[in-house]
């Protein structure tokens, strides 16, 4: 079974392809022709024409050449990614030395590369592309043909305007760099996050199928068994009263009867009588949940009071791996017991979650059930010395809301100590019949590597 930094979530289609490089580099090489004949033909400014061609003509063959060595649909890895990024920072400058150098008011195209390698590529790649750019700007603010202009009356900026222009654009490409990364980053946390989320539903969603399959083994067995009974039957004719091999007769039609029963008992899971035994009330729903958790030192006290009957849902993989979630974190923070209160009425269920811990530290109580935000503290009662990955609280908010439920996190009122979560739903959601999270799929061996290694870390409070 595969760990789960070998799952895929989706990382390898965020790579840059080459049908998208390459069609970028023919949008650089048609502005750079096109602004190359107008400076020169046009508005009648010498340059060197036949150089300037000469750089342009070399990205040209490069797209004809990454065109024939890879297919459109190819994605680069990061380090291909950077050194086609890299040429296309060096082949700027070159054209910006030919025309001017930072006096050109195209030198801001700079900015170009980095933004793409900051959604793109890894933090040290964008950083390494940045401190290129940062050279080569330095060295077009002293080294470079004199700027187009008209003939005999040459152009000559100050240094001073010049070194604004090469801090503009180092401070530039610094900020878009780190603007676009940070975006790029977070989208790309949530949607691993999100996989991440599916795998363990249909991981979840697996295991609720089994009464399904049983039902439908039940069904292909039966016929052999049949079968086997009536040989059974047969035999026991043919053969008289006593005797050893009478015995081993009678033996083996006592169990297929028992086999046959058996078979009837897997097959009634899939039946619609069935159905009643998949039902729950909501103090069965917790009881569910807590029992697994009653063994790590921390005492559970579930209080439940409302008006009415006791709702009950259908067994629902996303609430049960929700809460059970929950529950598991306010043991981890805990320092001796967690109160678990059941309430309901006509219109609303709530679930209240609270533990006697230090709580959620300020600076992350924002934005918890964001991917990726890890609590862990110094206070914190791990059950591995392994970090988690900070999805947990991330994956059980999308699930328990998937369901219908709202889920507020915040801490207690003051003096008292500790997190508290509260889970509610309209009652009418939470007792529909088909509450079932719907749209899942089997990921079979991904499901059950993403399901055993959150299982096996500690999740965030």
């Amino acid at each position: 079974m595969r760990d789960l930094a070998e799952l895929d979530l989706g990382g390898r289609a965020r790579r840059l392809r080459v049908d998208t490089i390459v069609r970028l580099r023919w949008l650089a090489v048609a502005g750079q022709s096109a602004a190359v004949l107008t400076t020169h033909f046009g508005l009648g400014f010498p340059l060197p024409l036949s150089l300037c061609f000469v750089v342009i003509a070399a990205s040209a063959w490069l797209n004809i050449g990454l065109r024939i060595r890879f297919q459109a649909s190819h994605r680069l890895d990061d380090r291909a990614a950077m050194l086609f990024l890299s040429y296309d920072i060096l082949q700027l400058s070159g054209l910006l030395y030919l025309t001017g150098g930072l006096q050109n008011p195209f030198a801001m195209l700079f900015l170009a590369p980095v933004m793409i390698a900051a959604v793109s590529l890894t933090g040290r790649g964008t950083l390494i592309l940045g401190a290129l750019v940062g050279v080569l700007a330095s060295l077009l603010a002293f080294f470079h043909y004199p700027l187009p202009w008209v003939a005999g009356e040459p152009m000559a900026l100050p240094m001073l305007y010049v070194s604004g222009i090469w801090l503009a654009i180092v401070l530039g490409a610094a900020f878009i760099g780190i603007y676009a990364a940070r975006v790029a980053d977070e989208a790309r946390r949530l949607s691993e996050a999100l996989a991440a989320t599916e795998l363990v539903l249909a991981r979840e969603q697996h295991l609720t199928q089994l009464d399904g399959l049983a039902a439908a083994a039940a069904h292909e067995l039966g016929t052999p068994l049949a079968t086997i009974t009536l040989v059974v039957r047969e035999l026991a004719k043919l053969l008289p009263d006593e005797g050893l091999v009478r015995e081993d007769i009678d033996l083996l039609g006592q169990e297929v009867q028992r086999c046959r029963a058996i078979l009837a008992k897997l097959a009634s899971l899939g039946s619609e009588s069935a159905e009643m035994l998949d039902r729950m009330t909501i103090s069965h729903l917790v009881e569910d949940v807590v029992q697994p958790q009653r063994d790590f030192g921390v005492a559970v006290c579930i209080e439940k009071s409302g008006a009415g009957d006791e709702p009950a849902c259908r067994r629902n993989p996303g609430i049960l791996y929700g809460l059970g979630n929950l529950v598991e974190n306010a043991i981890d923070f805990a320092k001796s017991r967690i109160r678990i209160d059941l309430h309901w009425d006509a219109q609303l269920v709530r679930i209240t979650i609270e533990d006697d811990g230090p709580g959620f530290r300020p600076e992350v109580l924002a934005r918890l059930g964001d991917p990726y935000i890890s609590t862990k503290g110094p206070d914190r009662r791990a059950k591995s010395d392994e970090g988690g990955l900070g999805l947990g609280l991330f994956i059980a908010k999308t699930l328990l809301e998937r369901s219908g439920a709202t889920v507020a996190v915040a801490n207690a009122t003051p003096p008292l100590t500790g997190a508290r979560i509260v889970v509610s739903w309209p009652r009418t959601t939470f007792e529909m019949k088909n509450a079932d999270v719907s749209n899942a799929t089997d990921h079979g061996e991904e499901a059950s590597a993403i399901q055993a290694y959150i299982h096996g870390k500690p999740r965030a409070n």
